[in-house]
């Protein structure tokens, strides 16, 4: 397991468009699809093994259960190389999935492409979209790390990009990149 920070996707950048499957249900799941209506859109590179994803999963949940009837949309991807890393396969994330709960899309993105436009580099990586799906946020959920800095997760970070998208103020500059192990790349 690597330490791997976040490359920080210029803000502004457009989201980038995907149209990945969802194990749990089998149907295939599209930005648009997340994000239509929505005053925010996260979406965040994910897995099922990483050990600073599995830290901060219960905060993940609480985020989603409290702002997504504020009219925020989260979205799951993980893009590890299944066949390196068969913990992160397709067919166990439904399971993983329930288990940790999530209530939102979990989406397998097999080729990869998805991580490289996003220029993901690490799990967890955060990234919150505007209602006109420009990046106004990249980087850590919190300062929270296992071993690292064994704190207990509260997603500061994120919520305070969250609130400011809800309460029409700008972003707050200061944005820290994410850490976490490596996205798994398939060679």
């Amino acid at each position: 397991m690597a330490y791997t920070e976040s490359n920080m996707l210029p803000l502004g950048t457009k989201a980038p468009a995907f149209r990945l499957p969802e194990p749990a249900t089998g149907r295939m799941v599209s930005l648009e699809d997340v994000a239509t209506g929505a005053r925010a859109t996260v979406v965040m590179f994910l897995c099922n093994h990483c050990p600073y994803v599995l830290y901060v999963n219960p905060e993940i949940v609480r985020i989603v259960e409290e702002y997504r009837p504020k009219g925020v949309a989260f979205v799951g991807i993980n893009s590890n190389d299944a066949q390196a890393y068969p913990e992160d396969a397709p067919e166990r994330m439904p399971e993983h999935a329930r288990a940790v709960g999530y209530t939102f899309p979990y989406l397998f993105d097999e080729t990869q492409d998805v991580a490289r436009a996003y220029d993901a580099a690490c799990t967890p990586d955060f990234y919150v979209f505007d209602a006109d799906l420009k990046l106004v946020y990249r980087g850590q959920l919190d300062s929270s790390r296992p071993k690292r800095n064994p704190i207990p997760p509260t997603g500061e970070d994120l919520r305070a990009a969250l609130d400011a998208v809800l309460e029409g103020r700008p972003v707050p500059a200061e944005q820290r990149p994410s850490g976490g192990c490596n996205i798994k790349w398939r060679e």
